[in-house]
């Protein structure tokens, strides 16, 4: 491939790992099911020490929960690109319902509004998950001298 184009990447330290993250709001969570896959945007909310997702489910047997339920590593994926920079952050761990209270007003400071498709309001509920930081890994585009 002598004539293809490319760019250097360099790993992300801790303090841009961290202020990606606490800059973003949405990301792309992937699970799975023996064989089969799944992947689905989500909101996000993180603190430092988690990530937790904004999951929502129109009944028991929304694919997303069925997905979670039989996931034992998830991948989340947040991203972005300008100019011809870019980077990535991938994060792997175990996900799990989030069990500690919040009120809506909290849940509106952590998260965007929630965007509705052809679901009414009433028929929508979320449930928060914790996706433990096992792994996080970061690389963004750099120049030859760095």
């Amino acid at each position: 491939m002598e004539h293809a184009e490319y760019v250097y990447t360099v790993g992300m330290d801790q303090s841009e790992l961290d202020e990606c993250l606490r800059d973003g709001e949405h990301g792309i969570l992937a699970l799975a099911d023996g064989d089969d896959a799944y992947a689905v945007p989500l909101s996000y909310h993180y603190d430092g020490d988690r990530i937790l997702l904004r999951v929502s489910s129109q009944g028991d047997g929304a694919e997303k929960t069925r997905f979670l339920e039989t996931t034992d590593t998830a991948t989340f994926v947040r991203y972005g690109a300008l100019n011809g920079d870019s980077w990535s952050i991938h994060i792997q761990g175990a996900i799990h319902p989030w069990s500690e209270d919040v009120d809506e007003a909290t849940l509106n400071e952590w998260f965007p509004p929630f965007r509705i498709f052809d679901e009414s309001i009433e028929d929508v509920e979320f449930t928060l998950y914790e996706l433990v930081l096992e792994s996080v890994v970061g690389r963004r585009t750099t120049s030859v001298s760095e």
